[in-house]
């Protein structure tokens, strides 16, 4: 579904990532970890058309998407959930998930799909006319989560979906992941928390200093005394 060839990205002068390459299949839970810095955030930009790539290419179903316009890119089927939420937090939930599906082709099925939505993040319904940011960090989650499923992607981008959440929250969190992924999503996972991002994942990949340093299954890579060590901030038993 998706391929990632020798990707690079610069600020300015500035090198971010160095020849990335990854891929996704068509159902795929594929998760990216690794420490702070190491270029995981910028990637997922980049496959999500949010930064421009210098070098190499970026082919979603068979097609070159390397430097189709940014806004072209939900038209294409791939949507991503940013760090730090970035909701309208002075609108309602109701008008952020609606912004979610703003395409023709999304717009048609919006009711079907906030019911979707709804089912997945239930305690939003008794939400949908408050503002965004009258909300909790886990809820406001939700909805930047609900609103990207409005788009009905077909590869969902997830960049630190955790971050600064309350244990209890990150396992609703992750089961709403697999929920999603189970039902027949895509998911490109960026994510800190290694171990539980490791446990719903089929495979990882791991990078450091714009690089990737390692990838495979994911439960056997977090299983590598040396990878847990050396790149995941892990102890090793």
């Amino acid at each position: 579904m998706l391929e990632v060839r020798e990707l690079q990205v610069r600020y300015g002068q500035a090198q971010a990532l160095w020849g990335v390459s990854l891929d996704v299949a068509a159902g795929e839970l594929v998760c990216v970890v690794g420490p702070n810095g190491a270029g995981k955030t910028t990637l997922i930009n980049a496959i999500a058309g949010l930064n421009p790539v210098h070098a190499g290419r970026l082919v979603f179903e068979g097609r070159d998407v390397t430097r189709l316009a940014p806004h072209r890119f939900c038209d294409a089927g791939i949507a991503i959930v940013p760090e730090g939420r970035r909701l309208f937090t002075g609108m309602s939930v109701l008008d952020n998930l609606e912004l979610g599906s703003y395409i023709a082709s999304a717009k048609a099925h919006r009711q079907q799909t906030l019911e979707r939505v709804l089912q997945l993040f239930p305690v939003l319904k008794e939400k949908l006319q408050a503002p965004a940011g009258a909300l909790s960090g886990g809820q406001q989650q939700m909805v930047a989560i609900g609103r990207a499923l409005m788009a009905r992607p077909r590869l969902l981008l997830l960049d630190e979906p955790s971050l600064g959440l309350a244990p209890a929250i990150v396992l609703d969190m992750f089961r709403a992941i697999r929920e999603i992924n189970d039902s027949g999503t895509s998911v490109l996972l960026v994510e800190q928390n290694v171990v539980m991002a490791m446990e719903i994942a089929r495979r990882a990949y791991v990078m450091e200093e714009g690089r990737i340093v390692a990838d495979g299954a994911a439960d056997e890579l977090l299983a590598r005394p040396e990878i847990r060590r050396a790149y995941l901030g892990l102890e090793t038993a």
